[in-house]
């Protein structure tokens, strides 16, 4: 009894091992493994049996660094090794790349070069496939953008960004109206730092409506401090309404989803005033 005694004792004794790479920062070339780990996870195919929408076709999206946004545009992917050529759509785009619509996808780790065209501007880009659904499209990650062209993506990438935050804005069950004090802080146009404190007109999971008096542009990546709680996050002007005499009101989105930082529930995003269970506490508070 005593040897187990002492066996049991030892074996509580040693801590749970911490991995020695969890406190070192993520290196810039990190963004892109992430990337390529979640646009190949089989955790994408459980979505194989929905039909595949603008942000279906990666599942995950919402734990990437840049998330993806509904995009329509015709691509035109060239494989220069083996000469393959597919002329056909974009179907969602981010910072770190796009997925497109093909019946012919082409193999992991393809190199490629992407010419995605959308009215008068063009797009060009060296990138890898990293994604692939048979007979659906595949996932492409940039490896390398010229300057001029990576200011042609950030254009599109804004207009996608405020797009996607107006309708998801128009669905009043995803927002509550709600007055919190923050303080806002970045730079304004001109380039010198600012910092206000304001509050809140509604919050969502993903961002907020703000009233602000700094002059912001969209696109731009700004720190959001949530004065009760002490948290801050980093977001970006999705959205900016400018109103003759009042302050203008700026529309920000997380970088990265963060329900919590409000502290408040939201409803799913499938919730509706018919969901069953709005039906269910009508009638519990009626009953009552």
């Amino acid at each position: 009894m005593k040897r187990r005694n002492r066996k049991q004792s030892s074996k509580a004794a040693n801590p749970f091992k911490i991995v020695s790479n969890a406190e070192e920062p993520a290196s810039p070339s990190g963004i892109s493994s992430d990337a390529e780990k979640l646009a190949s996870s089989p955790e994408i195919p459980s979505n194989a049996g929905n039909p595949a929408g603008p942000s279906a076709a990666l599942a995950g999206a919402d734990r990437r660094t840049h998330p993806r946004y509904e995009f329509s545009a015709a691509v035109e992917v060239v494989a220069p090794e083996s000469g393959a050529r597919i002329e056909t759509r974009v179907r969602d785009l981010s910072q770190q790349g796009c997925y497109v619509d093909t019946s012919n996808a082409l193999p992991l780790g393809t190199v490629t070069d992407v010419r995605i065209t959308k009215g008068a501007q063009l797009f060009e880009a060296r990138a890898r496939v990293v994604y692939s659904r048979a007979s659906k499209g595949m996932g492409l990650v940039f490896t390398a953008i010229e300057p001029e062209q990576l200011r042609t993506l950030e254009t599109w990438l804004a207009e996608s960004r405020e797009t996607s935050w107006l309708a998801a804005n128009r669905r009043r069950s995803q927002r509550v109206l709600m007055t919190i004090p923050v303080r806002i802080s970045g730079q304004n146009v001109l380039g010198s730092p600012f910092e206000e404190e304001t509050q809140t007109r509604a919050i969502s999971a993903h961002g907020a409506l703000i009233l602000i008096s700094a002059q912001v542009y969209r696109g731009q990546r700004l720190t959001l401090s949530n004065v009760q709680t002490k948290a801050a996050l980093e977001c970006v002007v999705a959205h900016i309404d400018k109103r003759r005499g009042e302050h203008s009101q700026a529309g920000v989105e997380f970088t990265l989803p963060n329900p919590m930082f409000w502290h408040v529930a939201f409803p799913p995003k499938d919730w509706t005033p018919r969901h069953p269970d709005a039906k269910s506490h009508v009638k519990t508070r009626d009953s009552s």
